[in-house]
């Protein structure tokens, strides 16, 4: 159990204040950035990670795009594509999960 910085798991200001807002509640990456127990805070606001685990992206599903703060697991997708160069949506590729929520 570690106090980590939010920007180490939210990689941009918007889901920061996403996440305060009650809008992002999880988010995946294409590693492990922490640990469940974890936690952060965000403009006073503590949060604690309470999820960590790997599955793929073709596990995922609109719900899952939706608690990351995107309309669907197309826009999630697309939204994807955007951040990352070159980034190619294989449905067996790894990611891990990381579930989030005030603590």
């Amino acid at each position: 159990m570690a106090q980590i910085d939010p920007e180490t798991l939210l990689p941009s200001e918007r889901m920061m204040r996403q996440a305060v807002d009650g809008e992002v509640t999880q988010i995946h990456r294409g590693q492990q950035y922490a640990g469940e127990g974890d936690t952060f805070e965000i403009d006073g606001t503590e949060f604690a990670v309470v999820e960590v685990s790997e599955r793929t992206l073709g596990e995922m599903t609109d719900e899952d795009a939706r608690a990351e703060g995107a309309r669907d697991l197309e826009h999630y997708r697309q939204i994807l594509e955007r951040a990352h160069e070159n980034f190619e949506w294989e449905d067996d590729s790894t990611v891990v999960l990381h579930r989030f929520e005030p603590a």
